[in-house]
């Protein structure tokens, strides 16, 4: 199913990694979430491209789909 992201126990401790790379998919993940684009990413990544991008962000998608994942509960009082 997913052809740019790959499992290597010995590269970053097991976490999953775009393939013939050391970057973990939270890295794509969170340069997304703090809102660079897909050419600011690919400039701090020369080589990264548009498809590995792509592949981390329906990566998450499936993890979410599969697993329940339930937010930390947070006090709003504090």
């Amino acid at each position: 199913m997913f052809t740019r992201i790959v499992v290597d126990p010995t590269i970053q401790h097991g976490k999953p990694c775009i393939k013939g790379t050391r970057i973990p998919v939270y890295v794509v993940l969170e340069s997304l979430a703090q809102g660079l684009t897909y050419e600011k990413i690919k400039d701090e990544y020369p080589f990264l491209n548009e498809e590995d991008i792509k592949e981390c962000i329906l990566y998450a998608a499936m993890l979410t789909n599969e697993e329940e994942i339930v937010p930390k509960m947070v006090d709003v009082k504090q």
